[in-house]
């Protein structure tokens, strides 16, 4: 009887202890789930992370060992685990592009701009203005510049200021230069008088539609 009770007392002890060792390896496989899932969550913020964030920037940036551009900007940061990877100019940005002789071909600033490295793509948003050589001036909201293509375009509202005329458009591309360009529905045309300045009084000439092409 003796020995019946002690059997019995035996297995209870050691279902207890079986339970007891079962709930400790759910715990310590909880745990070390939960600590997997911080690491992973580290992880995807470091991707989220710029790994270069630098302030004042005045420098020259070279294209096949030319030097091509001069970027002034507050703060220049570089996203390199993003897909796709970036430049973000989110302060502002002024740029200028020369020549093979160091003549400046065209400047651009804009409030802020994104530079897509490996699409070679920028993207100026906000107070986009441009010069050309031929101090043609250039406003719009979004402008992008594909340097692969050498092409500039945007398909927002767009103010085209010459000496002799202030044309409004929806929508122009051009080449890198701003030297041919050409414009999409056109909203108008203003002649400037002799001795007055573009932002004068104007006087339409027309309303078009059709795209205008400079001579």
């Amino acid at each position: 009887m003796l020995q019946q009770r002690s059997n019995i007392l035996c297995h209870r002890i050691m279902s207890i202890t079986i339970v007891f060792g079962a709930m400790v390896m759910l715990l310590l496989f909880s745990a070390c789930s939960g600590r997997g899932k911080e690491m992973g969550a580290a992880i995807t913020e470091r991707d989220s992370l710029p790994v270069m964030d630098t302030e004042g920037v005045r420098t020259l940036i070279s294209d096949s060992g030319i030097t091509r551009y001069r970027i002034n900007t507050e703060e220049w940061l570089v996203f390199d685990r993003k897909s796709p990877s970036y430049w973000a100019f989110e302060k502002g940005i002024y740029l200028e592009k020369f020549d093979s002789v160091f003549n400046v071909e065209a400047s651009i600033k804009s409030d802020t701009a994104y530079y897509y490295d490996k699409e070679r793509l920028w993207k100026l948003i906000g107070n986009v203005d441009i010069e050309n050589l031929k101090g043609e001036k250039f406003n719009t909201e979004l402008l992008y510049w594909d340097q692969n293509k050498h092409r500039v375009y945007s398909d927002q509202r767009v103010r085209i200021e010459q000496p002799d005329q202030v044309i409004y458009a929806r929508g122009f591309e051009s080449d890198e230069q701003l030297n041919k360009y050409r414009f999409f529905k056109t909203e108008g045309v203003f002649y400037v008088e002799d001795g007055e300045a573009p932002g004068d009084s104007l006087r339409t000439d027309s309303v078009k539609t059709d795209t205008i092409k400079p001579e």
